[in-house]
């Protein structure tokens, strides 16, 4: 019960004491328990800290184990949901903050940025940068399917990695799962050692090399338009801490994602955060690796389950049956 109710042994020890000895007295209690009254009242403080006991200075009595349960599991949520919220806020931060950055490069030199123009030497550099790669790859794939082209262009360069031991971790949209050649190609990288996760969404494609550069798209709205690639140390943070915190709420390739807490699959919860925000069908679709089409189907389906005739009336009502938070 102590690593639950987030009790030391000797809290814990007094609140069982306080259960078998209702009215007992501080003197009493440190008597039972066998340690001095300072303690006590010391470990008293700690159970009204996690809401266990009631009462004043004069009589204090403890919760039953259920309603001090309830209280806990209460606040856990509530915490958890706090914690999500702040991951959230953290992302985008992140996300705001690589797309400015790769989107003024082009304006101006910088010894810290190289940009590199066209689908062919964008490859070479990778596979360059690959090659000098010691320790890890980490990569965001959005886009869903990825082409024939791209994923046998990427098998030798992956190979090699591997064979060094070098780790490679990487995240792709949910909407791979549907797509059998993509779905082989994760396979086979799983099969060769790599770590594979899949999300709902992914805001941005980046590619970090040993914590030491990374590689950004110059336009968010077309990866192949070029790339850059800086060692930057406040972008490449900034990239390390979004790839970590989107790794942590992803899906391993062999589970399937749960459902949210408010019982929406996790895509339908994203494209309703994303409506919240003012996303189009088409910016919805890109950042779930979707067609255009199936967003809007999804959308259509969520308006039609809410009752509601526009997206307005959509996110009042999703705020109210609690699919959306109220701010």
């Amino acid at each position: 019960m102590s690593n639950t109710l987030g009790l030391d042994e000797l809290s814990e020890a007094l609140y069982r004491a306080m259960l078998a000895h209702p009215g007992e007295s501080v003197a009493g209690l440190a008597e039972i328990i066998g340690v001095a009254e300072r303690e006590v009242r010391a470990a008293l403080r700690q159970l009204s800290a996690l809401a266990l006991t009631q009462g004043d200075g004069h009589e204090i009595r403890a919760l039953s184990p259920k309603v001090a349960m309830d209280l806990v599991l209460a606040q856990r949520k509530a915490d958890l949901a706090a914690a999500q919220q702040k991951l959230e806020e953290s992302r985008l931060a992140a996300t705001r903050l690589i797309a400015e950055y790769s989107d003024l490069i082009p304006a101006f030199d910088d010894p810290n940025f190289e940009r590199i123009i066209g689908v062919t030497d964008i490859r070479d550099r990778l596979a360059a940068l690959a090659a000098e790669t010691e320790r890890e790859i980490m990569t965001l794939a959005p886009g869903g399917a990825h082409s024939a082209e791209d994923l046998g262009a990427s098998r030798e360069p992956n190979a090699g990695l591997l064979g060094r031991a070098v780790r490679i971790r990487t995240v792709y949209a949910d909407s791979v799962r549907r797509d059998p050649p993509t779905l082989d190609h994760i396979g086979w990288l799983h099969a060769q050692g790599a770590e594979v996760r899949t999300a709902t969404s992914l805001p941005i494609r980046m590619i970090l090399i040993d914590h030491r550069r990374v590689v950004l798209p110059i336009r968010m709205s077309d990866a192949r338009a070029g790339a850059i690639v800086t060692h930057s140390e406040g972008i490449v943070a900034t990239g390390v801490a979004l790839f970590e915190a989107i790794w942590a709420s992803s899906s391993p390739l062999g589970a399937s994602p749960e459902l949210a807490a408010n019982g929406l699959a996790p895509q339908e919860a994203e494209v309703m955060r994303l409506l919240a925000r003012g996303f189009t069908d088409e910016a919805v679709a890109k950042r779930l690796g979707v067609s255009p089409r199936t967003a809007r189907r999804i959308t259509a389906d969520l308006m039609e389950r809410l009752g509601a005739a526009s997206r307005f009336a959509a996110g009042v009502r999703a705020v109210q049956r609690g699919w959306l938070p109220a701010s």
